[in-house]
């Protein structure tokens, strides 16, 4: 195996750890993943709810508060319809929940047996009849056109809240809210269902409890330039910028009237910082004349914010954390933007316990639906995990104690390996009331009952899916000459719908590339697809799309249906597909290394301030700065020479796998190495010199928590030369 460190120069290295703050290990490590930029930068030092994005930003997001407003106003009845996986369920539980905290008339449903993926005429229908009028979609509904269609002739309005691709033509709803829309001027298109609930949810609450919801606001600031006077201004609604303008004017050249000004300012409430000051430049620019209405939000942002009491723009300009990762530069207007929207967030409590609870939601849905943890992601999903361990909302309290994950430190990796496949298998099994049911509240009695059945459902998941694999592996791998050796496929009637997605997965590792698992029914057959070696489903799928009933899903993971008589002309057409499909290159063969380490820093303490009157290894605490982990944020890969190997043990029922005691002279870890007992006294032995590639994490046995090493690769030492 080949262990590769990308080179980097100390200069850039120097440069990044300046200008961000951090130190010089953190900068090198950037630098080498590729993270240059100020704007992903921060969402990895950074870990203030106040840098996500304004979820106003997302298209249809206002159309969407309004309709759901008026719903409320009218005393509506609303039904959330959710999809039946972990993100699907959070999504629907999330929503459903807050509407129903907001006094609104609310139910949910989510597809339950053999229903079919998305929004069904049965429930819009149902719905119609009970006297509904509004449905808002969870993680569904932008490939439902006859679906929402019915429902505007059944008298029923629709919202849909989705992150799937969406088609070419979009359904008549009267709000639709999604990222990947074409043309969204949203930043950041990876965001999982749930999270899009959970924008959903933090712009309601904005409108309900702000008093600057909906209000034309005008930042105004005037400063001088050399000869020039420089007038500035920025229209904000709902906290978003949506217009700036600047003029540069030479005193006593021109009339205000002149100017774009007026034009601009009409019909706003126009704010500004040090009124006196403002005023004053505003005279000696237009001359007395020159009269703007305007307030000083100077002392109310001095008193909710006191570090700011007091300064100048131009001061607190110097000193501006979040204008650090902008990579034009900061502003004085600038400036003055982030400090109204922190004052406005601080003053109404945006971010209190009841928005750390939907976190917790949106953290299990981004992590279950595998989304990239980069850009916001990273902080919903660090801040949501630290709300379940500080605090986890009823029903999910009760599911980590099934889990024996009560009160203990929990990441990533413990709640994808452990906590969301058990929501998910509610649904797999075609419960997935049960999970949203739990996730709801409830009593505690409720909730214990709902958490074991839930867990029951989830090991009778883990018994089906192994005797269907039994026969789908081999199926597989029988036809992989079929498909020129580029999809795994198996199918028959056997195979259990809501498997199909679980089996998909496993065939896409066993075999590293895309592989289609299908369940074959008296008259359709419902097929999930996962991808590999990074081949974008959407170039398969369209190519098939003639033969599907509906289709839809992400770049590497999506479903269909179709009638069964359409079955064997698509396993036809996939047969060309194969032969000419171009997958990504293996991975596995190249170890890329964040950083090689001294063996001084396993043993390095760093204090941190969050640990009263202790210290803590230096490369936990490194390792923790880049958590979470998950979907393009591997673990932190480091590399360490000279390292003694001290005891040898094995470990696991079948003894596969190693533990090893590593030495680096003042202090001893313990290391595992999965799979490599074949190794021993054969590449390493005790006593020997090595060479180790490794990631690091804490082990948590019998309510003790221990630093370990996770080797990667070993080899004696001067035989690697990384």
């Amino acid at each position: 195996m080949e262990w590769r460190k990308k080179p980097i120069s100390s200069d850039s290295v120097k440069a990044l750890a300046e200008r961000y703050g951090c130190d010089l290990l953190t900068a090198s490590i950037l630098l080498r993943r590729g993270i240059t930029s100020g704007e992903e930068i921060r969402y990895y030092l950074e870990n203030d709810l106040r840098y996500l994005r304004n979820p106003f930003e997302l298209p249809g997001m206002e159309d969407a508060v309004e309709r759901i407003l008026a719903a409320k106003e009218e005393g509506e009845k609303i039904l959330v319809f959710g999809d039946r996986d972990v993100d699907g369920i959070t999504g629907t539980v999330l929503l459903a929940d807050f509407l129903n905290r907001s006094g609104m008339d609310v139910r949910w449903r989510l597809p339950m047996g053999d229903d079919p993926y998305g929004l069904s005429m049965e429930a819009v229908e149902e719905f119609a009849a009970d006297y509904g009028t509004l449905i808002i979609t969870v993680d569904c509904g932008i490939s439902n056109r006859a679906e929402i269609a019915r429902a505007a002739e059944l008298g029923v309005g629709t919202v849909i809240t989705d992150h799937h691709n969406p088609p070419r033509q979009l359904p008549d709803a009267q709000a639709i809210v999604n990222p990947k829309l074409a043309g969204s001027p949203y930043p950041f298109r990876d965001l999982c269902g749930c999270a899009v609930a959970y924008k959903l949810v933090s712009a309601l609450r904005f409108a309900l409890k702000s008093e600057v919801y909906g209000q034309p606001i005008c930042l105004l600031n005037t400063r001088p330039s050399n000869d020039a006077v420089i007038v500035e201004a920025a229209k904000l609604r709902n906290l978003a910028v949506i217009d700036t303008l600047t003029e540069t004017v030479v005193p006593g050249m021109v009339a205000v009237t002149d100017t774009r000004l007026p034009a601009f300012l009409s019909g706003q409430q126009i704010l500004c910082w040090d009124l006196p000051v403002q005023q004053k430049l505003l005279v000696r620019t237009f001359g007395g004349g020159a009269e703007i209405q305007m307030l000083d939000i100077a002392g109310e942002i001095g008193r909710q914010i006191p570090q700011t009491a007091g300064k100048s723009l131009f001061r607190l300009k110097e000193v501006s954390r979040i204008g650090r990762y902008r990579e034009e530069g900061i502003g004085e207007l600038d400036v003055l933007v982030n400090l109204f929207i922190s004052f406005v967030q601080k003053k109404e409590s945006f971010f209190d316990d009841e928005d750390g609870s939907d976190l917790q939601l949106a953290a299990l849905g981004t992590i279950a639906d595998i989304m990239p943890l980069r850009d916001e992601n990273r902080l919903m999903v660090r801040k949501g995990v630290e709300a379940i361990v500080k605090k986890p909302r009823p029903g999910l309290s009760e599911l980590l104690f099934v889990q024996d994950l009560a009160g203990r430190p929990l990441g990533t990796e413990e709640i994808s390996w452990q906590l969301t496949p058990v929501i998910n298998a509610s649904g797999r099994m075609g419960r997935p009331e049960k999970a949203a049911a739990l996730l709801l509240g409830g009593t505690a009695e409720e909730r214990n009952r709902l958490a074991g059945e839930v867990s029951v459902l989830n090991e009778e998941r883990k018994k089906l899916g192994d005797k269907i694999w039994e026969s789908a592996e081999p199926q597989a791998r029988k036809n992989l000459e079929r498909f020129y050796g580029n999809l795994a496929l198996a199918w028959g009637e056997g195979i259990i719908r809501g498997i199909t997605g679980i089996i998909a997965n496993r065939l896409s590792r066993c075999f590293n590339i895309p592989a289609v698992v299908v369940s074959l029914g008296p008259d359709k057959a419902t097929g999930s697809l996962r991808s590999a070696r990074n081949y974008d489903l959407s170039f398969l799928l369209d190519q098939c799309s003639d033969l599907f009933i509906d289709w839809g899903g992400h770049d590497f993971a999506a479903g269909f249906s179709m009638d069964r008589s359409n079955w064997e002309p698509f396993l036809d057409r996939l047969a060309g597909i194969a032969s000419h499909m171009e997958l990504g290159p293996e991975t596995g063969a190249v170890l890329e290394l964040d950083a090689e380490l001294p063996l001084s820093y396993l043993s390095l303490l760093e204090d941190d301030p969050r640990i009263k009157d202790k210290k803590d290894l230096y490369i936990l605490r490194l390792a923790d700065r880049f958590e979470p982990y998950g979907e393009k944020n591997r673990p932190l890969l480091f590399l360490s020479r000279g390292l003694g190997i001290a005891d040898i043990q094995i470990m696991g029922s079948e003894g596969k796998h190693v533990k090893l005691t590593m030495d680096t002279g003042k202090f001893k870890w313990p290391a595992v190495y999965w799979n490599a007992a074949d190794r021993i006294n054969v590449d390493f032995r005790i006593g020997d010199t090595v060479d180790m590639v490794y990631t690091v994490n804490r082990n948590w046995f019998n309510g003790m928590e221990t630093p370990q090493l996770i080797v990667q690769d070993i080899g004696k030492s001067g035989q690697n030369t990384g």
